[in-house]
């Protein structure tokens, strides 16, 4: 691939802010002749064009008036054995803000371009060092919060994706080679090169594939934004006091007066290397005041996007409690939590699948209730070894190569010219090509990708 411009670049790769260390990446063609107008190797070290590559040399940094900026550590990696497959010149320095605003100064002065957000990346992408789902997945493990997050950004990073993705394309292509073969020799209808019982069976194939990769975004939407969490019941049942444990600070106001929560408020916390979002509601009774009303309202609408319910029951009413009466829906997993069982007889009841029995307030049972929850995430080491979606612009392709696969399928039952199931063959190939970057072919679609990456990323 071809580059979108020829200028080196060259940005800060460290996060904003003071830090012991700082590291600004250089990358582009004169990446070693601008970093060597501005370091001097000490004692008798070499100068940066005379640097082995994958080397690293100490030195200073020195400006026109020839004083010190500072001691820095240069690494180099020469192109194509670099991240962005160009020169690349990385200059550790200490975390001074000054010094790192000096240091970039320098560089424009002596040639260089600021980078742009995710321009580092672009140019991998663009010089073949990876494909677009890889490139995406740099951005995903920078913004993971969470164990099985970063698994699953490293996964596709490591091209895990893509490898399932270049064997689909694959297929397709040879299933559309024997349906157009057939168009070719149309003239001869003795001629039958694609067995059309063969091509259900593959069509079948590539379809099962494809709506498993579709069906795997909720688990990895849920991985990489945390699962959604809903902790709802009845007024002063303790549900801020149960939200403010799990996440270990105040989020919430906690009162005995009934009603004290009109709003959601939530967080996140990470149990076993998997983000939960915690999501306290308003507490479910009648009532005329306007606004709990609202606030109940949005109960129920947190709720329907819930993927786990902890409905909070005070452990004194346990005798009248009817889980018939629970407003659930069968999607949901369901974890009904008595609380404030240490001002009743129920603290000596034990945990199940389902019940928990704990005291929010005085931290009992709350490693009990960690538990099932993780359980009821289902995410384990089989889900997380899987490629699993988490782009929403992978999904969305996905469900567009799906419909187009499942045309060809019906296609194939109904007997369906091979003109048309070419067509359709084809636009599954384009879509999931998108994903990886094969069919992308505007700069305007990998611009906007890119810009949501970091500066100096």
């Amino acid at each position: 691939m071809r580059m979108i411009n020829d200028n080196t670049i060259c940005a800060i790769s460290t996060a904003a802010g003071v830090g012991g260390i700082a590291v600004i990446r250089i990358s582009g063609k004169r990446a070693i002749e601008i970093s060597n107008k501005i370091f001097k190797p000490l004692k008798s070290g070499k100068s940066i064009a005379e640097m082995s590559r994958n080397t690293i040399q100490f030195g200073r940094i020195i400006n026109s008036k020839n004083e010190i900026i500072d001691e820095v550590l240069i690494s180099l990696f020469r192109a194509p054995h670099s991240f962005t497959g160009e020169d690349v010149v990385e200059i550790g320095c200490h975390g001074s803000l000054f010094i790192q605003q000096e240091i970039l100064k320098l560089l424009i002065e002596n040639g260089c371009s600021m980078a742009k957000a995710g321009e580092f990346t672009q140019r991998a992408f663009l010089n073949g060092k990876m494909d677009l789902s890889q490139a995406e997945a740099v951005a995903d493990l920078i913004a993971s919060n969470s164990k099985a997050a970063h698994r699953i950004a490293l996964n596709q990073m490591r091209g895990g994706f893509s490898d399932e993705l270049a064997q689909l394309r694959i297929k397709l292509l040879d299933f559309t080679s024997l349906v157009e073969l057939e168009l070719d020799f149309a003239d001869h209808e003795e001629l039958e090169f694609a067995d059309r019982t063969e091509l259900q069976k593959l069509a079948n194939e590539i379809e099962q594939k494809i709506s498993r990769l579709t069906n795997s975004f909720s688990v990895g939407n849920a991985i990489k934004n945390g699962i959604p969490v809903a902790i709802v019941g009845e007024t002063n049942a303790g549900k801020s006091t149960l939200l403010n444990r799990l996440v270990g600070e105040e989020k919430a106001i906690v009162s005995d007066i009934h009603g004290t929560t009109r709003d959601v408020i939530e967080d996140t916390v990470s149990l076993n290397g998997i983000l939960f979002r915690f999501i306290d509601t308003a507490g479910i009774r009648e009532t005329t005041d306007t606004i709990e009303n609202l606030g109940i309202e949005r109960t129920y609408q947190t709720i329907e996007k819930a993927q786990i319910i902890l409905w909070i029951i005070d452990a004194s009413t346990m005798s009248s409690f009817d889980p018939t009466q629970l407003p659930i829906s069968e999607d949901k997993k369901l974890i009904i939590v008595f609380n404030k069982t240490d001002k009743t007889d129920a603290s000596h009841l034990a945990t199940t699948h389902t019940h928990c029995f704990i005291s929010a307030k005085n931290n009992i049972g709350i490693d009990h209730l960690q538990e099932l929850l993780i359980k009821a995430s289902n995410i384990n080491d089989k889900v997380l070894e899987d490629v699993t979606v988490s782009n929403a612009r992978h999904y969305e392709s996905l469900c567009h190569a799906l419909n187009a696969i499942r045309r060809v399928q019906d296609g194939l039952r109904v007997g369906l010219s091979g003109e048309l199931m070419s067509m359709d063959l084809r636009e599954c190939i384009n879509h999931l090509g998108a994903i990886t970057g094969g069919a992308l072919a505007t700069d305007e679609v990998l611009g906007n990708i890119f810009s949501k990456f970091c500066i100096g990323k």
